[in-house]
């Protein structure tokens, strides 16, 4: 059997690398945008106050994948699925590929979400999404305290990642305004209790914590950035990097025609509305409609699907419990994470 699976993330390398050992005899191809390798993207957001990110985030190279006996095909772009042939044709350069498949496994991940009003500005602001996206955000760093400066940066969004990202560059001796539109920090994972430690935690690192503060544009003034907000217009600003959630990558399951509601619509068995297809990861929405986006599940939904592509359990998946944690440097929590 040929086993085809979009995305090296960790949803998608842990499952290759569990049915290389559970299904020994099965072919098994890895597409991937990704030139890089298999990194651990949770380690983007701690990626200023350390020197050695560049080589500790990266897990295994794609040599490596490949000498296990995993196929990798990467800076591939996937263009489109035909269900009746079962076939994935993608892009290598200027070369295109046909690919046949027997289970097709997606495995995209997310992109950022950007707001609409922000989108006709996507020069001024950076995300932080990828590895590509960490090495150009640390190059500009670079290059401003080249300059002899303190580079100082607008962060919109105090959700998780904001509120991360953050902390991470404080640490590194920037300095950080972080613009939140809602009355309190990580609403959507914290009480509120917890959400006012989180803001004293920020605010003692130096962080300049704007609640009530929705950005509604950016604009350039000279070689600085300049956020307009409900407050009015604050410039000064060396970089600007927005962390206003995730979106999961559904276009290519759109196209082929298989069910997507905000995910890529899976049953108990992590099946989409095609049988030959299964999803997994932040990509997939579950059958309690449920998006789950933490390590943990991802990681047992991998390793629970080896098994079921494998014909060794016919279980459906449950998902585990897990106690998400937001890495604030200095924060702790004092009430279970909301989900």
């Amino acid at each position: 059997m040929h086993i085809v699976i979009i995305g090296s993330g960790m949803a998608g390398i842990t499952l290759a690398e569990a049915l290389r050992k559970q299904s020994p005899d099965d072919r098994l191809t890895v597409l991937t945008q990704e030139t890089h390798g298999y990194y651990s993207r949770p380690m983007l957001s701690h990626g200023f106050s350390r020197e050695d990110v560049e080589t500790k985030i990266l897990l295994k190279s794609f040599e490596e994948l490949e000498a296990s006996g995993i196929g990798i095909q990467s800076g591939t772009e996937v263009l489109s699925i035909d269900r009746t042939a079962k076939t994935v044709t993608g892009r290598q350069g200027r070369r295109e590929r046909v690919i046949t498949y027997d289970k097709l496994v997606l495995a995209p991940g997310s992109a950022a979400f950007i707001p609409p009003p922000f989108r006709s500005a996507g020069g001024l602001y950076r995300v932080i999404n990828s590895l590509d996206d960490l090495i150009g955000l640390r190059r500009q760093r670079a290059r401003l305290i080249e300059t002899g400066c303190t580079p100082r940066w607008a962060i919109v969004g105090g959700g998780l990642i904001g509120c991360e990202v953050a902390s991470d560059l404080a640490k590194a001796g920037d300095r950080v305004t972080l613009f939140h539109a809602l009355p309190r920090l990580m609403e959507r994972q914290l009480v509120e209790e917890d959400s006012a430690t989180l803001l004293k935690v920020l605010a003692a690192m130096g962080i300049d914590v704007r609640l009530d503060a929705g950005a509604e544009s950016f604009e350039q003034h000279g070689e600085k950035l300049a956020i307009r907000s409900a407050s009015g217009l604050e410039t000064g600003f060396d970089g600007l990097i927005v962390a206003t959630g995730f979106k999961p990558r559904t276009e290519l399951a759109q196209a082929a025609g298989l069910e997507v509601k905000r995910g890529i619509v899976v049953d108990e068995f992590l099946r989409t509305s095609d049988p030959a297809i299964l999803a997994l990861g932040d990509a997939a929405e579950c059958a309690d409609g449920r998006i789950y986006a933490y390590v943990m599940p991802i990681r047992q939904q991998a390793l629970w699907l080896a098994k079921y592509l494998a014909g060794q359990t016919s279980d459906p998946w449950q998902p585990p419990e897990f106690k998400p944690r937001a890495k604030v440097h200095g924060f702790t929590a004092a009430h279970p994470y909301l989900f």
